[in-house]
This record gives C-alpha cells, sequence and structure tokens, in this order.
C-alpha cells in the first residue's frame, strides 16, 4: 500500500510527509476536505507542526487526496486501529512480547498464538508493524498473564524469526 501512495506524491516531499504522518496515526480526509481521527476534526496547523511542514502544505496534501480517486478511496477510508496498549501494559496488569521475525514470512503470528494459547495465556492484542513503514518492523503481543521461559524459546525456534523481547 504504501509504495503506491508514495508513489502518489513522486515530487513532493512535504506532502508525503504529511500523508506518511496520516497513515501511521490512522488518520483520514472526510469527503469535504476535514481532517480527521475518528469523528474528531484536527486542524491543518497541529499536522503541520508535528510534520514540519507549513499548514499550506497540509492543505495541498489534502486537496490532492481528495482529487486522485486512489488517494481519496484510501483516505476517506482510513480509521485509527484503536488504542495501542504496548506502552501501558505494565499499568494494566498486561506483558508484552515483541517478536521481530522476516517480514515477509508468513505463519509467524499464527505460530506465535498457537504457542501462546498452549499456555492457556489469553492475547490482549496484536500490532503488526507494517515493513513498509517501519524498517525493524515487529510483531508486538499484548497478553493477559506471562509467558513462561519455555514459550518464549518456542517462538524463537519459529523459523525466520530473528528475536524476541518480552516485559
Amino acid at each position: 500500500m504504501w509504495r503506491r501512495i508514495a508513489a502518489k506524491f513522486q515530487g513532493f516531499p512535504a506532502r508525503l510527509k504529511v500523508a506518511r504522518l496520516m497513515i501511521e496515526n490512522g488518520i483520514g480526509v472526510t469527503e469535504n476536505g476535514k481532517i480527521v481521527v475518528g469523528s474528531i476534526e484536527i486542524p491543518d496547523t497541529s499536522i503541520a507542526k508535528v510534520a514540519g511542514v507549513d499548514r499550506r502544505v497540509v492543505r495541498k496534501t489534502v486537496q490532492q487526496i481528495l482529487g486522485d480517486e486512489v488517494l481519496k478511496r484510501i483516505f476517506t477510508g482510513l480509521r485509527p486501529a484503536g488504542a495501542f496498549l504496548a506502552p501501558i501494559a505494565k499499568e494494566l496488569g498486561f506483558y508484552v512480547v515483541e517478536i521481530r521475525a522476516d517480514p515477509t514470512a508468513a505463519g509467524i503470528m499464527a505460530k506465535a498464538a498457537e504457542i501462546i494459547a498452549e499456555e492457556n495465556i489469553s492475547i490482549r492484542q496484536a500490532v503488526a508493524e507494517d515493513p513498509e513503514l517501519f524498517p525493524e518492523p515487529k510483531l508486538i503481543l499484548v497478553l493477559e498473564k506471562p509467558i513462561s521461559g519455555e514459550g518464549l524459546n518456542k517462538i524463537l525456534k519459529i523459523p525466520k524469526v530473528k528475536s524476541v523481547t518480552a516485559y
């Protein structure tokens, strides 16, 4: 997906920066040009400040999005995925397992979930970072309770897994 979006902004690096920020944060655009996170409207100046661009660049980005059928379908359909629990897992009484693996390998999440289920542990959240947006993508699993050392070793032995971190 990201390559298709980036190609549309070729020659406009500041607009590409805005589009990337929007994708990474689930920020969409309405048919009438408002920038939104879910149903909350976000001012152009707020996006500009975070992206490090002028607010006019943000407005031009939105105009370009609405003027292109592919971009329009993507950004008018984009929604935030919800609260990311990993940074607050400890406060919620949960545990996190981060798995770094070959992002093109199939079945990593399925096999990890199987190993976790064998220990009768519920996965409260699973987030797989997009390899086109993150240079070192990881699979982040928020668990109801800690997984055993043996379980972590089993995950580490899944083909194409490079490392496992638990906290």
